[in-house]
């Protein structure tokens, strides 16, 4: 018995990765990093700051991860206008609204999650929105869907919860969940306005 349901956001309802991959490139090329579109796809749901922070130690460069962040954040926003929906993933919310608590849990941060959910006409669906700054570990840990459990108060067992990406996954097996993958939910996905990245 599905007690509540919580989707990812970012490639699962809305589809904004190949946006988030534009505004990454300029950011990597002003700053001289080294950074793959693969290596972006494979760590979907991590905090930008969090990504910036493991390529200044790794490329041994003293970068201000959370002002690259800020930086990114800035090239993101004018391409918002952009997002569309992934249709079969929202289409699962719409079915479900009213009759089971709804949540979302993103490794974005709030103000650019609540925006792109109001440009898809969908925040409503919504009784929570969890992101990046509501918990201290972030995918694959498990807390973020933890968190979004319990502000819709079903427990974590009684939940469903729907990713695009290998770590969303893992966390959301490791919070006691059903996982469901969008890759595999979707076996048409050209069909469903979303372009989908070779993993």
């Amino acid at each position: 018995m599905i007690k509540g349901i919580i989707f990812d956001c970012d490639g699962t309802l809305a589809d904004t990765m190949p946006l988030h991959w534009k505004a990454w490139q300029t950011i990597v090329q002003r700053h001289k990093l080294q950074f793959t579109e693969d290596r972006f796809y494979a760590l979907g749901g991590v905090p930008s700051r969090d990504i910036l922070r493991m390529l200044g130690e790794e490329q041994k460069r003293a970068i201000d991860h959370l002002a690259l962040a800020k930086e990114k954040e800035a090239e993101y926003l004018p391409l918002i206008g952009a997002a569309r929906p992934i249709q079969a993933v929202v289409n699962i919310a719409r079915e479900h609204f009213g009759r089971i608590p709804l949540a979302v849990a993103s490794g974005g941060n709030k103000p650019i999650i609540e925006r792109v959910l109001q440009q898809l006409g969908i925040r409503d669906l919504f009784q929570a929105i969890v992101t990046s700054e509501d918990v201290k570990n972030q995918k694959p840990a498990p807390d973020i869907f933890l968190e979004a459990a319990r502000r819709i108060e079903a427990p974590p067992q009684y939940c469903r919860a729907y990713e695009d990406t290998d770590l969303g996954m893992q966390a959301i097996r490791a919070a006691g969940m059903e996982a469901v993958d969008v890759r595999e939910l979707l076996l048409n996905p050209r069909d469903q306005n979303r372009s989908w990245p070779n993993y």
